[in-house]
Formats: C-alpha cells, sequence, structure tokens
C-alpha cells in the first residue's frame, strides 16, 4: 500500500483546492492504521447524455483514488436534476423530464465507467434518499441553513444585483446535494472549481448533523482545443468520451502547446513522475512539442479505446494530414433531400450542416464556408456557397475543417 505521504501527492497533483488538507491527512493515515477505506464522493446530475474530456478530469481523480485503494461512491442526480444544479447559471435552469433523466443517466454510466474501476465503485442513485423525505425532513434540513448563507453563493448574489429572478427550489439545491454527503457517509467530495459553495455546503450539514465533515475538493476546468475557454459543446472546443479514435485523436492534436502539461496531468493516466519528466522536458526544451503531443493524442485515445485503437488513429491522422487523402471510413448519412429543399428547390446548406453537427450554428457554418473550410469531394466550396441544387451534393463527401467527413447519401 502506498505511504500516506505518497497518496497526498498523488491527490493533490492537478487539484485547485483541498479543503482542509491537514484534515485529508488525518483521514488517509486513520484509514491507513485501520485498514478502512475512504469514501469518495462524486454527484452528477444526468443533464445532457454526452460527456467530454473536462467532463472526466474528476473521473480521473476519482481513479486516483481507487488505485490508493478506496472506494468511490458515484451519485447520479436523478432526483436533483429535476431541480437543475444553479452554480454557474445567470438564468433558471430548464426543468428536465424523468424519461430524459433516465435516457442520460444510461449513458453517462456507461461512459464513466470508461474511466472507473467498476469492482471498486458503488454507484447510487440520490432518489434512494431524498424522494422519500416529508416536508418535516425538509424543514429539519433547511433549519441548519440561514438565508445569508445561500444568498452568499456567488450565482445568487450576482442574479440578486441584476434583478434576475431565483426560483425558490433553486435556493434548496445546495441543501439536497449536502444531504447526499449526510447519506453516504462521505468522507471527501468531489467537484469542478464551481462546485465549492456546493462541497462546503455538505461538509456543513454533517458537521451539524454530529458526522465527521468530509473533505472538499476541487477540480480545474479543462480549457478546450481553442486555448482560451472552458471546455464546453457551447463553444464547440470539446473532445467527446465517445468521439471516433481518429477524430478524438486529431481534436487533441489540434490543442495549443502551452495545454500539453494540464492535459497530460488531467486527461491522462500517466504516473507522477512521467508527468514531471514531461514538464520538466517541455521547460528546458529538450521535448520536442510535436512527438509529445503524439504521445498526449495517443494515451488519451488508449485510455477509451485501447492501444490498438490509437495506434490506427495515429495512422489515420498520418494519411489525412500528411498525405492529404481522405479517410479510409467515412460515415454515411442518408439525408431526406425533399424535406431539406426551400422555396427556390435548393439545399440551404449552412442549416444542413448545423443539423448534422458539422457546424455549431447556420452563423459559424457561413464563416467556414467563406473561409474556404468546406470542401465537397475534396474541392473547397467558393465563398456564399449557400444555397446548393440536392444533385451537387447527393453521393458526395462533405469534409468540414480537417478533420470532420461525411458522405451524404
Amino acid at each position: 500500500m502506498l505511504s500516506v505521504d505518497e497518496q497526498l501527492e498523488i491527490v493533490q497533483s492537478g487539484t485547485e483546492q483541498v479543503v482542509p488538507l491537514d484534515d485529508l491527512r488525518r483521514k488517509l493515515e486513520r484509514s491507513q492504521k485501520t485498514g478502512t477505506p475512504l469514501r469518495i464522493k462524486l454527484g452528477v446530475d444526468p443533464t445532457a447524455p454526452d460527456l467530454h474530456l473536462g467532463h472526466a478530469v474528476p473521473l480521473r481523480k476519482l481513479r486516483q483514488f481507487q488505485d490508493c485503494g478506496h472506494t468511490v461512491v458515484l451519485i447520479i442526480g436523478d432526483f436533483t436534476a429535476l431541480i437543475g444544479d444553479p452554480s454557474g447559471r445567470s438564468v433558471t435552469r430548464p426543468p428536465l423530464t424523468l424519461e430524459e433523466v433516465e435516457a442520460n443517466a444510461k449513458t453517462y454510466i456507461d461512459q464513466a465507467f470508461k474511466v472507473l474501476d467498476p469492482d471498486k465503485t458503488e454507484l447510487r442513485r440520490n432518489s434512494e434518499w431524498l424522494s422519500p423525505l416529508g416536508f418535516a425532513d425538509l424543514l429539519a434540513i433547511t433549519s441548519k441553513f440561514t438565508v445569508a448563507r445561500i444568498i452568499e453563493r456567488d450565482d445568487f448574489d450576482k442574479r440578486l444585483k441584476e434583478q434576475k429572478p431565483i426560483s425558490l427550489h433553486e435556493l434548496l439545491y445546495p441543501m439536497a446535494q449536502a444531504y447526499d454527503s449526510v447519506a453516504i457517509e462521505s468522507d471527501v467530495e468531489l467537484g469542478g472549481t464551481d462546485q465549492l459553495f456546493n462541497l462546503l455546503a455538505g461538509r456543513e450539514l454533517m458537521e451539524k448533523s454530529d458526522m465527521e465533515p468530509q473533505i472538499a475538493l476541487t477540480m480545474p476546468l479543462l480549457v478546450g482545443t481553442d486555448g482560451v475557454q472552458k471546455m464546453s459543446k457551447s463553444f464547440n472546443n470539446y473532445i467527446g468520451l465517445t468521439d471516433e479514435p481518429a477524430d478524438m485523436f486529431g481534436k487533441v492534436m489540434s490543442i495549443p502547446d502551452k495545454l500539453m502539461p494540464s492535459y497530460f496531468r488531467l486527461a491522462t493516466a500517466c504516473s507522477l513522475g512521467e508527468i514531471k519528466q514531461i514538464e520538466a522536458s517541455l521547460e528546458d526544451g529538450s521535448a520536442h512539442p510535436g512527438k509529445l503531443k503524439r504521445r498526449l493524442a495517443c494515451e488519451i485515445v488508449a485510455l477509451y479505446y485501447g492501444d490498438e485503437a490509437a495506434t490506427a488513429a495515429e495512422t489515420a491522422f498520418d494519411r489525412v494530414f500528411k498525405e492529404g487523402s481522405m479517410p479510409k471510413d467515412i460515415k454515411e448519412k442518408t439525408i431526406d433531400w425533399n424535406g431539406e429543399l426551400n422555396d427556390a428547390g435548393k439545399v440551404f446548406l449552412p442549416a444542413l450542416m448545423a443539423k448534422l453537427q458539422m457546424a455549431s450554428s447556420n452563423g459559424e457554418a457561413r464563416r467556414l464556408i467563406d473561409g474556404g473550410g468546406v470542401k465537397l469531394d475534396g474541392q473547397a466550396l467558393p465563398a456564399k456557397s449557400y444555397e446548393l441544387d440536392p444533385l451537387d451534393l447527393k453521393g458526395k463527401v462533405l469534409q468540414v475543417g480537417k478533420r470532420k467527413y461525411l458522405k451524404l447519401g
């Protein structure tokens, strides 16, 4: 078993905050002395079906805890998803249906176990303990918090100052998440930097429930492929966990060099010793950035698809980017061409690209076309080529940028 100092070094690698660190050391020392693993909690609301590398950052930290011998409790927030986490929100989240939550939960679990060890994971749903609560129970929980404490959080404070509405049920969200920690007797809870308030609310409720409080451990938000914004589908700068291996490889290769250290720390399974060597080689200039980025891309693809897929993805990348040829296995999409025709009998290509997820919006599609970034069978479309005859599109390979290919059937 790893020593307490070794575990602390691994746990702290890449983390933003550990609150309080001394308490974590004491918990680890007691765990080692008694042979009782710590219970490490991550709660996730299944508000969307697909995950990206940014979502996987806390999952990777959970896996490190598992590799140190501790138990991970992954809580699917099927109840709290019906409230909607207000963290980072300037408006009230739209409610989800039970059917949407359940469908999203299934895909989330499938993707989470690409990272976590199922044998060391306790999978729970917070409807187990939140659904049975009565009004008296709710009053007992809310009595342990003050209104001033809840509206301290930046999201609420900002909305109040801007005179934007805050629904009463949103004020209950931190308390519901805090009660999750009480229910599963959490030792450590993980979250992004935007989750610190909720994590500390769990610590507070445990103390007021005469329990040993959990440690709050926050992880930084992974910067997306643009090198500026946090990774998000909204910014179209994400690398999805379900992206095809070749596409995943190509996206990693597109990140700015300055992001490589954080990606090695937050998105790979490389050992701490290897990461330190990589960072040192980048700092002293002895590393070749291109070769190192290839290794990064291979490490990430191999995590989710295996070594063979990573090798094949690298070969495909070389074929497309070095030789300038198209990929061999291009997906084909059957299009209802009659349904795409406008009043002039033409297909508005920007709208089709957005529908096929080849662009994030009509506006982005127009910019790509005008910039020469859209090709049909390898030929770049002229600027302003927005309306095309369906016969000019059917059977052709639509290429957007350097990585997106789709055959239009």
